[in-house]
């Protein structure tokens, strides 16, 4: 008897989209302050001071108790914002505590586009990166769009790099026991979902 095929792409983002979607109001807060629990004195967000978060949507966990402490204790706090031309470019721009933010063509809240308070992504201390799915080895299945793939391009192409740190961060539904990592793939080095860290390396 044949073993069935695994999922393709396509469909383990189906659903694995399904599955946080499923998660109730109040799932999802637990699930933000499960996360908040992980991360919000590890030493990597404390010594970080330029961090680059992002607002959830689609059942994203939801980080937003990290993004205020981090403006609470003074660090430098960024979102992704979309480029009006090339439609496919994405930057990480400062945002401040109470800055008003509009939707973008995905309806998701951003800044309004400001070149000088944009930074390199190689300036950036910590990325914090939503995913539809991860694997405990920096396996990282997104969106689809590719957005976050285009910005971090330059480190798929560095065996090591310094900085930024770039961790996933997930509802533990969204965990899988292995993703197919194409040439463009960024590793992460690692995941924080809302009960535990997988470290890659």
């Amino acid at each position: 008897m044949t073993e069935p095929a695994p999922p393709s792409r396509p469909q383990l983002r189906r659903q694995l989209r399904n599955a946080r979607r499923a998660l109730s109001p109040c799932e999802q807060r637990q699930a933000a302050r499960g996360l908040y629990r992980q991360l919000a004195q590890h030493p990597l967000l404390r010594r970080a001071k330029h961090i680059a978060l992002y607002l959830p949507t689609d059942g994203e966990i939801d980080p937003r108790l990290l993004l205020r402490e981090a403006q609470r204790r003074g660090k430098i706090t960024y979102l992704p914002v979309l480029s009006a031309w090339p439609k496919t470019k994405m930057v990480f721009q400062r945002i401040t505590p109470g800055e008003k933010l509009f939707r973008n063509r995905f309806r998701i809240l951003e800044p309004r586009i400001n070149r000088a308070r944009q930074r390199k992504v190689w300036a950036l201390d910590l990325v914090l990166l939503p995913l539809v799915g991860f694997d405990a080895s920096g396996g990282r299945l997104g969106m689809g769009g590719g957005f976050y793939d285009r910005s971090l391009a330059y480190l798929a192409r560095r065996q090591r790099w310094r900085k930024p740190t770039l961790l996933g961060l997930a509802h533990e539904c969204q965990k899988v026991e292995s993703l197919a990592q194409a040439s463009w793939d960024v590793p992460l080095q690692g995941t924080v979902s809302d009960k535990q860290w997988y470290v890659a390396y």
